[in-house]
């Protein structure tokens, strides 16, 4: 199959323009929704004659709700994850998803709003919880699957794709692209291209596939290649004998953002469960999971972050104006240190802390510190202590380079340090940095590259079990450190 023509929109922009198009039916649900509930309550529950039906469009409240609770259910279907990978929807999937979001949204503005109005029994809350639940479940979803269904059509046709790398070797690659090509359902696989496995591409099966897709490359190549084609999917089919490379492979991967990464199983995957498909038509492949968390625990813990972090700078601001005075006033220089450290996908970016050090503490070139550290100022420790450095940080997390609870960001000197003997590493660069960490409470600061890599397993041990729990388990014990005194 040819590659996706460069002139098409990109995957991102496809997926944007179908997500604003989700948004604007999910509002128009909702408006008419609760329209239809104020009608029924007035004309089913209050015998409001149609003749006075202009009493409603005078009623304060309807057009308060009809304000408020559609930017209550978009905000309830963001955080769940409606709106990421909108062309990847399955009917099924919509259908539950849409009734799961519609029985919580109801119990939320049954009490929020419904909970206080005056009616003459119980049985006026039970028929307006039923009605707004059956319209609102009803509109939303019949507007969704028509979408959806427009979208498993175009996928069908092959009007619509996917960008696709294959990774492989030898005619297990061959074989695979001919399965997704040949297949009775179209899977949406647009293959942009073929990288080898190995450092060369002779064999037979791998010449008739660089005959129709292009041979793009090794696995050295993959980063570059996912952003300069757009990959969304990547499909990894090797022989069996090849299995050892898998880890290698998917080190490499990491890091891609939400690229989807599927491999070829073999017989012993099959027997011990490992392979789901999504439809009895498509060829079998095994996904590997690279979100840490669901979708909706990843969008509270940004809610989290930014609402922490705002509470933050203003319940601090009187701290944060008398240490910036002290750190001016107790040794020359700026009040500020900012640095290039390295964050999320191994993108850079500017963190910022109080200065705790003298202005030509790095003159030699980069440093840890120690305990004793004489590059510290007197004031410095103090901070470093009970963390007041850390609180221009929080700036950091309301721009959204990094979260309160994360990893320790480092800069790239000590990271190539680092990966040379702990390539692991890299896995922490799936998730933004934070201000706290497993490592930074189990740890503390490191001050050698021999420490970070102690520090390393903490937070790789975070990665393994990141959730909402987890993070205020870490802030409990960080706000110990702090009124204990014990940081260094």
């Amino acid at each position: 199959m040819k590659s996706p023509n460069s002139s098409q929109p990109t995957p991102q922009r496809r997926n944007r323009r179908t997500a604003l198009r989700y948004i604007f039916f999910d509002t128009l649900s909702a408006v008419l929704a609760w329209a239809l509930l104020f009608l029924f309550r007035k004309v089913g529950l209050e015998n409001l004659r149609f003749t006075d039906l202009g009493q409603v469009l005078a009623d304060s409240n309807f057009w308060r709700g009809i304000v408020i609770v559609p930017l209550g259910w978009l905000a309830l279907y963001t955080i769940q994850g409606t709106y990421k990978n909108v062309l990847r929807k399955s009917r099924l999937k919509e259908f539950l998803q849409t009734l799961t979001a519609s029985i919580i949204g109801v119990v939320i503005i049954f009490f929020a709003l419904l909970l206080d109005d005056q009616v003459g029994n119980y049985r006026g809350y039970y028929l307006s919880f039923i009605f707004l639940l059956l319209v609102h479940f009803g509109l939303t979803y019949l507007c969704r699957v028509v979408q959806t269904s427009s979208t498993v059509r175009k996928v069908h046709r092959r009007q619509l794709g996917f960008p696709t790398l294959l990774i492989g070797s030898h005619s297990k690659a061959y074989q695979t692209y001919l399965d997704l090509e040949n297949q009775e359902t179209y899977s949406g696989n647009m293959f942009v291209g073929f990288v080898s496995v190995d450092s060369d591409c002779q064999s037979a099966a791998e010449s008739r596939l660089t005959a129709v897709i292009p041979y793009l490359g090794t696995v050295a190549d993959v980063k570059q290649l996912i952003e300069q084609h757009h990959i969304e999917e990547v499909i990894i089919a090797i022989e069996d004998h090849e299995q050892q490379q898998i880890q290698q492979i998917l080190r490499t991967l990491d890091g891609c953002g939400d690229v989807i990464i599927k491999i070829t199983p073999d017989a012993r995957d099959i027997i011990l469960g490992m392979v789901r498909i999504d439809s009895i038509f498509h060829s079998p492949l095994i996904t590997i999971n690279t979100r840490l968390m669901e979708e909706w625990q990843y969008s509270i813990k940004r809610l989290c972050d930014i609402v922490l972090s705002l509470l933050a700078l203003i319940i601090l601001s009187p701290v944060f104006l008398i240490t910036a005075i002290i750190v001016k006033c107790t040794s020359p220089g700026p009040v500020f240190y900012t640095q290039e450290r390295i964050g999320y996908q191994g993108k850079p970016f500017r963190m910022h802390k109080f200065r705790t050090m003298y202005t030509d503490a790095e003159a030699c070139g980069p440093a840890l510190s120690r305990d004793d550290d004489p590059r510290i100022t007197p004031f410095g420790r103090f901070m470093r202590k009970v963390r007041l450095d850390e609180i221009p940080q929080f700036y950091n997390v309301l721009k959204g380079t990094m979260s309160i609870v994360g990893y320790r960001p480092e800069r790239q000197f000590y990271i190539d340090q680092i990966v040379k003997r702990c390539p692991e590493y890299l896995l922490l660069q799936r998730v933004k940095p934070g201000i706290t960490s497993w490592g930074q409470v189990k740890y503390g600061y490191a001050s050698s590259v021999d420490e970070m890599c102690e520090r390393l397993k903490y937070d790789l041990l975070y990665l393994e079990n990141m959730s909402i729990t987890t993070d205020i388990k870490i802030l409990i014990y960080t706000i110990g450190i702090i009124f204990q005194g014990r940081g260094k």
